[in-house]
């Protein structure tokens, strides 16, 4: 008999509750499981009572594991690294790499569960064009999440659930809950890194690291001084509000010279790269680049994908754009799509 076990992150919000709803409508025996990932996200918190709850009122099992360690370890002190090294991380691509699919999939396993499932929007399929699992954007296109799934294991896409894959609209989400009476029904989307739930991470920063504020130079890309700072991790790449320096054309943040404690503005002309590197990779159609491959890059979230072509040079991936991008941050993603299909990603390095 087929295992229909799956584990079930419940995180008590709309996403995760319908997840269980429609799980449990196609037969899977759901269970739920909250990870306790940094103080104040344990069992007294709102969103593990709203998770608990929830889990009541639909009528699956419910278990919350304590990841405080590892959270700390693989997402948050990767995060003061980034900043400590002058670039901008994305905290949902470590979490989703080391907690949901990595410690999740090992207590699924201990539970004889043989899925793990998400509230994810994206969508996991067998192609028999590529002969393999796959992982392939939602029909939602506005909240599509897959660029934050590309560090999946390519041995685990056969084993992800994501329920909410074929919705083209959140409003569809909340119709289903309001229709079965669930309290997180109308709850607003949390747009937050959770450990900084005030949006205040220069403060985070500042309070869990040795990273301070530290005056230095603001330059221009010839080295010429315009002005001060006061730390790095105050500025990202793009950033054109609050450099405090008057200048006939509009100045945008360049780079850095960490070694100087520099940093670099320009105009906006000078902020487009038409080649990249990336570092950290993870394929997922393919087992290595033997040939140049033409592709979508995402290189944020919020972006729109743009044509390149990528080929493998030793531990690194060179992206080369047919038209230059903007902004390209190191620390932030690249992802590479052929189509909807997700053919990998990496960590930008330049």
């Amino acid at each position: 008999m087929e295992n229909k076990k799956v584990l079930l992150g419940v995180s008590g919000g709309v996403d995760s509750a319908v997840s269980a709803l429609l799980l449990k409508e196609e037969g899977y025996e759901v269970i739920g499981v909250t990870l306790e990932l940094f103080a104040g996200s344990g069992c007294a918190s709102n969103a593990f009572l709203e998770a608990k709850n929830v889990c009541e009122q639909i009528g699956i099992a419910h278990f919350v594991y304590d990841c405080k360690a590892e959270f700390k370890k693989c997402v948050m002190d990767d995060f003061i690294r980034a900043y400590a090294n002058c670039r901008t991380p994305n905290p949902c691509i470590e979490c989703n790499k080391y907690m949901k699919f990595g410690f999740m999939w090992q207590k699924a396993q201990e539970l004889g569960c043989a899925f793990i499932a998400t509230g994810h929007y994206a969508k996991t399929q067998y192609s028999e064009e590529y002969q393999r699992w796959v992982l392939k954007k939602s029909e939602n296109a506005k909240k599509d999440q897959s660029y934050v799934l590309w560090s999946l294991p390519k041995e685990l896409i056969g084993h992800v659930l994501f329920p909410l894959a074929n919705f083209e609209s959140k409003e569809e989400i909340r119709k289903i809950a309001r229709k079965h009476h669930l309290k997180v029904a109308n709850k607003p989307d949390s747009e937050d890194i959770c450990f900084v739930p005030d949006g205040n991470y220069k403060k985070f920063l500042e309070e869990n690291s040795q990273i301070k504020p530290k005056i230095g130079n603001i330059v221009n890309s010839k080295g010429e001084v315009l002005g001060e700072h006061h730390g790095l991790y105050h500025y990202t790449i793009g950033q054109r509000r609050g450099l405090g320096v008057s200048n006939p054309v509009p100045l945008f943040v360049l780079g850095f010279n960490k070694e100087k404690n520099e940093v670099i503005v320009g105009e906006e002309k000078e902020l487009f790269k038409k080649e990249i590197t990336v570092i950290d990779y993870n394929l997922l159609l393919v087992n290595e680049i033997k040939e140049e491959v033409e592709v979508g890059v995402k290189t944020r979230y919020s972006t729109k994908v743009a044509n390149a072509k990528i080929r493998q040079e030793n531990e690194r991936i060179k992206v080369i754009f047919d038209e230059p991008q903007r902004a390209i941050t190191p620390g932030q993603s690249a992802v590479f799509y052929l189509g909807d299909v997700v053919f990998g990603g990496g960590k930008i390095d330049l």
